[in-house]
């Protein structure tokens, strides 16, 4: 079962075998976990933004192309974040403040200098245009082909190229004395 098509895997759950999409959520859930967390900068509501995303997944999964099925989940997701991106902008006082949690690993000075780089880079991702953050993302994070991002986001391979490169080079400016 885990080396049949998502298109075979769609198509078994829409026939009435429903423990298939048991499937398509395990071989899909980390890169969007991993995606909605860059997106939102906050490990709980990427979370939840994907496990919404694959319950409205599941129950509209008739209205997918089965051959596209990774591209139209993502593209739900992708919706979700811009939704919770857009709410949060007019709600966002943080209720618990983890910069004072004591360091997970035995080195000290080591987990201070990732903690702090890593906040560093997560703010500058965060101050980059929408557009820029998600393509950076795919492209940088999730290791995808222009081709993969341009199907995933309905968007040109030239757009997203440069969108690429202005994220690069904001990011590279906005770090340059950070780092």
């Amino acid at each position: 079962m885990e080396a049949a098509s998502d298109a075979e895997l769609v198509q078994r759950v829409l026939g009435g075998h429903t423990p298939t999409y048991e499937v398509l959520v395990r071989r899909y859930q980390e890169s969007l976990f991993r995606h909605a967390l860059g997106m939102v900068g906050d490990a709980d509501a990427a979370a939840d933004l994907v496990q919404d995303s694959l319950v409205k997944a599941y129950t509209r999964l008739g209205t997918c192309d089965p051959d596209r099925f990774a591209a139209w989940l993502f593209r739900i997701l992708r919706n979700r974040c811009k939704d919770w991106l857009k709410s949060r902008r007019r709600r966002d006082v943080p209720l618990v403040d983890d910069a004072h949690a004591a360091p997970a690993s035995d080195d000290p000075l080591r987990t201070l200098e990732s903690t702090e780089l890593g906040q560093v880079v997560s703010a500058a991702l965060a101050r980059l245009p929408e557009a820029q953050r998600e393509a950076f993302l795919l492209k940088h994070v999730e290791g995808r082909s222009y081709e993969e991002m341009a199907d995933m986001l309905d968007t040109g391979i030239s757009a997203l190229k440069m969108r690429v490169m202005r994220a690069r080079e904001a990011l590279q400016e906005m770090l340059r004395d950070k780092i």
